[in-house]
């Protein structure tokens, strides 16, 4: 499995740009961030300040060096604001495994716009970073983010995987595989 990049994955889709997170994202991802009913769906303590998320962008950056992480802004084309967010992380390369995590703003909610990057970003896992399997681990509590899993053909299966998720209440294991992604072309350009 390929996760080393010396320079960073720059994707895109009809409609958005997924870029590498900057200093100047740090607004937006405080907003992302210190929603408290976000932060119980995720089992993450909210944001207080401004400061966490600059102390998150700093962690962000470190982990894509360490080659621990890759960590997708998501903005439209032809503008800079953050919008959302799609990572890679907690590799498994043992297994060729790649944990997939997402968020948007609640005002791009329910436009196709996670739909949109998250296909752009499973084809990069599986043709670039050469995964087997993506596993998502969302709550059961938040039926948007279980509908997109779905939508994306991940299945949820009573097996847990490697994770480092603590306090999710009802946390539910979803995995695409590449062999399905490939047999039924689940991932098209969109």
């Amino acid at each position: 499995m390929n996760t080393n990049f010396s320079i960073f994955p720059v994707l895109e889709t009809v409609r958005l740009n997924l870029r590498r997170l900057s200093f100047s994202d740090a607004q937006a991802i405080y907003q992302l961030r210190s929603d408290p009913k976000v932060a119980r769906l995720t089992g993450k303590e909210p944001f207080t300040s401004i400061n966490d998320a600059i102390a998150y962008i700093q962690k962000i950056e470190r982990l894509f060096k360490e080659h621990a992480c890759v960590f997708w802004a998501i903005s439209y084309k032809g503008e800079s604001a953050l919008i959302g967010a799609i990572c890679f992380w907690n590799y498994d390369v043992d297994n060729s495994s790649l944990e997939i995590g997402y968020e948007l703003l609640p005002e791009f909610q329910k436009k196709g716009i996670m739909a949109e990057g998250l296909a752009a970003v499973i084809n990069f896992g599986f043709e670039k970073m050469e995964a087997d399997m993506i596993t998502a681990f969302p709550s059961a509590h938040n039926p948007a983010s279980v509908k997109i899993l779905e939508k994306l053909n991940f299945r949820l299966i009573p097996k847990t995987f490697q994770h480092t998720h603590e306090n999710v209440e009802r946390m539910l294991t979803y995995v695409l595989n590449n062999f399905v992604q490939e047999q039924q072309g689940i991932i098209g350009e969109q």
